[in-house]
């Protein structure tokens, strides 16, 4: 990689605005050229590793959450890298259930005279995994006027050939770890489970409405209870093309659902959870006059006998007939109908979207996340040292606020309101030898009001690591199984992802509730209602 280019400090009095915009125009070209090599130097690194050389390095995150938690640095050591964070150190001899015991006298037969001293217990753990075989014989009478009567099989049987225990296992391994269907059938084979690829298909992708049911759910129920939620999206592919994997959730339950768009189109017809209704409200026309669109076609719009419209195609043909045909329009016009038909459901307008900046999620009340606004300030290239220390300098500044609005969050005072947005002026409105940060730090301050809703809002976080910690499954699984080829896989992937990890922020086995909803038990209430009352329990504590 060739080395950064360095420019020398240019003296104040020198700063003309010609020299100005060489040394922008400059700063732009070198940031460019060292962006282009580091590209370069991946693709290489990724050629290295499929001829089995060394890989690419690991790039550090920029560290802005820990440096502005005060929480870890009071920590010291804390946990460490592999430990979940909330769990707690268990001690060596775990107080697990005892499922059988074994009395061992000495070696040696102990001595007449000898006193029995009790037991000194020696707990071992250990897992048996064998086959475990049925054959149902079910009974067959015929009654003396002519009728015939038949054992019935257990209804978790549901009429196949293998038990709840059976699939429970494999859609454990198959969406908690990943595990593709050909090493699912390779290991069933080798004990003893005699399973062709078909049937494995079948018992991973049938029977699988009740889990449709309930996760359809989750999002109707999270968008009714919850104060906010936080967004993210990344690539999913599916029938061999690119597509998109949109995340909705917070601390309480995580929604997903793979499309073959990202637009704001997509994200208002998945906050609809369910079939899109259009509604030319005074919502829907409030939008389209913020979007500029063209008074005459808003007058159309408004002046239509129809206010509500039911499906996608009728919309598409209401469009035609009012004659709206540019591709802007139609959009202008549907976003904003589809807004009008969001409202009309129940979405409360007080709910907080928090997002990445994307600008596809930034409708109703917008909030972003302060790490990916930290971020673009963090991968800026210095080209010399006044330049390098000034970046420094505002990095500091900006975790130091940072660190402020999380303690304001834990302990709203309105009277700390006005020191922190002049605060924020401040920093984003500066002045550095470095252009391209000033530029940065300008385009920053634009999105005052949604970096800053947090004074408003203490309820709402100040980042996204929920969902990019929640869609991070999904990456996974991209590399390891590439994509889905049906619409029915695909609809299983994005179910038991967002099943998974609700039970995970629940504090539920997931391995629990497969066995529990697929034995039938009932143990374990639906995940909608679980979400309900911890949401409720959480906004009621002060």
């Amino acid at each position: 990689m060739p080395s950064p280019i360095r420019l020398p400090d240019i003296p104040d009095a020198e700063r003309t605005p010609l020299v100005e915009q060489l040394v922008e125009l400059i700063e732009a070209l070198a940031e460019t050229t060292q962006r282009q090599a580091e590209t370069i130097q991946q693709l290489r690194d990724e050629i290295a590793v499929l001829k089995g050389e060394k890989g690419k390095p690991t790039f550090k995150p920029s560290g802005m959450e820990d440096q502005s938690d005060p929480d870890k640095n009071e920590q010291g050591t804390g946990e460490s890298a592999g430990q979940r964070a909330g769990s707690s150190k268990r001690s060596k001899t775990p107080d697990v259930p005892i499922h059988e015991e074994c009395v061992i006298p000495p070696a040696e037969t102990p001595p007449s005279g000898s006193r029995f001293k009790g037991y000194r217990d020696f707990v071992v753990q250990d897992l048996k995994i064998q086959a475990h075989n049925t054959r149902y014989r079910l009974e067959v009478w015929q009654t003396p006027d002519g009728e015939w009567l038949r054992g019935e099989l257990p209804a978790t049987l549901q009429g196949g050939h293998f038990g709840p225990s059976l699939r429970a296992y494999l859609l454990y391994q198959h969406h908690h770890c990943h595990v593709t269907q050909p090493l699912l059938r390779e290991q069933l084979l080798e004990w003893g489970i005699d399973l062709s690829v078909g049937q494995i298909d079948a018992l991973l992708s049938g029977h699988n409405e009740p889990f449709f049911a309930e996760k359809d759910q989750l999002l109707e129920v999270g968008l009714e209870v919850s104060s906010f939620i936080t967004v993210d999206d990344s690539g999913a592919r599916h029938q061999g093309r690119n597509g998109y994997v949109t995340q909705i959730g917070n601390d309480f339950f995580a929604w997903f659902s793979s499309t073959e768009s990202k637009s704001r189109i997509n994200f208002l017809q998945l906050l609809q959870a369910g079939e899109p209704v259009y509604c030319l409200h005074d919502e829907a026309l409030t939008y389209w006059r913020e979007q500029d669109l063209p008074q005459a076609l808003r007058h159309a719009l408004a002046a239509s006998p129809i206010l509500e419209i039911a499906t996608t195609a009728a919309w598409e043909e209401h469009l035609k007939a009012l004659g709206i045909t540019k591709e802007r329009h139609r959009r202008i016009a549907t976003e904003g109908a589809l807004l009008g038909g969001l409202l009309a459901k129940g979405l409360s307008r007080e709910l907080v979207i928090v997002s990445d900046g994307a600008g596809q999620f930034a409708i109703l009340l917008h909030a972003l996340c302060w790490v990916h606004a930290e971020r673009l300030i963090h991968t800026l290239i210095p080209l010399n040292e006044r330049q390098r220390l000034d970046q420094e300098r505002v990095r500091d500044e900006i975790w130091t606020l940072y660190a402020d609005l999380k303690a304001y969050q834990r302990a709203p005072d309105p009277a700390a309101v006005a020191d922190l947005r002049a605060r924020f002026e401040a920093i984003f409105s500066q002045k550095t030898s470095f252009a391209t940060l000033n530029q940065t730090l300008k385009r920053l301050k634009t999105h005052q009001s949604e970096l800053l809703l947090v004074l408003l809002r203490p309820d709402i976080p100040l980042h996204t690591n929920g969902s990019e910690n929640d869609i991070r499954g999904y990456v996974k699984w991209r590399k390891i199984s590439g994509g889905t080829r049906s619409e029915l896989g695909r609809r299983c992937r994005d179910t038991f992802a967002s099943l998974k990890k609700t039970c995970r922020k629940l504090g539920i086995s997931f391995w629990d509730y497969l066995n529990d909803r697929i034995g039938q038990v009932g143990d374990i209430p639906p995940l909608p209602e679980i979400v309900r009352e911890r949401i409720l329990a959480a906004q009621t504590v002060p």
